[in-house]
């Protein structure tokens, strides 16, 4: 298993072996520079009730069970999920013309509980790319113990568009299929890394 909240390693051990674990709707916003250049990406994380519950009961908060926390409470939980341990990528990657973008580190925009689900706000810099390169983006958990799911329609700067191409789920529930085939006995720890092939791609073209 590959954790990207330290703290939430003794957390998830005690799940079961099936994948994916953690449930996260995300939305992505590209926000512009300056120039009106796309050059910062910003990410919404809802997590899913389960793990909402447990992250809260971990740190200690919402002890009155009330489903509101203070303003104390919610200072805590500012960027909890922003932990990273080393090599972590933020499960988020970005391409253009077959190379990697770098992304800066993360930083915390707001986060906050509504409707018994954690919401929280991060962005990330990057170069510009050149005008008229197709941006991509996915958001995946590699090794699929995570679930992205988009959750609304990816926001761009002007000039820019934007199409979102769907995983081809079928050919990733055949790929993860073949894999546990071939290794029956495979733990959380050593689960292959096919987190890829159940993400959708999107792309972004901007003008300038």
């Amino acid at each position: 298993m590959r954790a990207f909240f330290a703290f939430f390693i003794s957390l998830w051990a005690t799940q079961a072996a099936a994948h994916p674990h953690v449930f996260v709707q995300t939305r992505l916003v590209l926000l512009p520079d300056a120039q009106g250049r796309a050059a910062t990406i910003e990410v919404h994380w809802a997590y899913d009730a389960l793990t909402s519950l447990m992250t809260l009961e971990d740190m200690g908060l919402d002890q009155d069970y009330d489903g509101v926390l203070s303003p104390g409470e919610l200072a805590r939980l500012q960027g909890f999920d922003l932990r990273w341990i080393a090599g972590f990528e933020g499960d988020l990657y970005l391409a253009h013309g077959g190379q990697a973008v770098q992304l800066d580190a993360p930083v915390a925009v707001e986060t906050r509980f509504e409707n018994g689900q954690i919401i929280s706000v991060h962005r990330r810099a990057f170069a510009p790319v050149p005008a008229g390169t197709v941006l991509e983006i996915r958001a995946y958990d590699p090794t699929f113990y995570t679930e992205y799911t988009l959750a609304a329609a990816v926001q761009v700067p002007d000039g820019c568009r934007v199409q979102v191409n769907p995983a081809d789920l079928g050919q990733a529930n055949a790929l993860l299929d073949k894999l546990l085939q071939e290794s029956p006995d495979m733990a959380d720890d050593a689960f292959p890394a096919v987190g890829h092939a159940f993400a959708d791609k999107v792309e972004v073209t901007c003008a300038q």
